[in-house]
């Protein structure tokens, strides 16, 4: 058994949209398949969403080129509408998503243990990625 501790790692943004358009862009998966890649080298084609505790969630994510890709998947296990999405990876690594109305925006903030293949660094620049590709969804929609 792996004793080692978990590092956790947050990325937010504060978004120019009210909290249920956040929201909605955030779960429906017409709206996933659109923001939800770090590079325009990737891309989700295909995105599934049980948004309810004990819930999945799938999201395909691709190479533009077809050179590789990976389902990332996970269970839902705190959803509180247009507050706290909380789920766990099927690698085991948890998540949080915190949405707060700020005068008429909307703060996401995302904490993630981060995987021991990739350098911390790397995996904040990721993440950080797909949140500003989804802000920039929701702001120019």
């Amino acid at each position: 058994m792996n004793a080692k501790t978990k590092r956790s790692l947050t990325v937010e943004t504060i978004i120019e949209a009210p909290i249920s358009k956040v929201w909605e862009f955030w779960t429906q998966p017409t709206h996933i398949t659109q923001w939800n890649h770090a590079s325009e080298d990737w891309h989700s084609p295909y995105a599934e969403n049980d948004l309810r505790p004990g819930g999945r969630f799938l999201s395909r994510m691709a190479a533009r080129d077809g050179s590789f890709g990976f389902d990332f998947t996970g269970t839902y296990g705190k959803v509180i509408h247009h507050q706290c999405i909380e789920y766990t990876l099927d690698d085991g690594r948890d998540v949080k998503v915190v949405f707060t109305p700020v005068e008429s925006k909307t703060k996401v903030v995302e904490t993630f243990e981060a995987e021991d293949i990739n350098a911390l660094d790397l995996q904040q620049m990721g993440w950080q990625s797909i949140l500003n590709n989804f802000k920039k969804h929701v702001e120019e929609h």
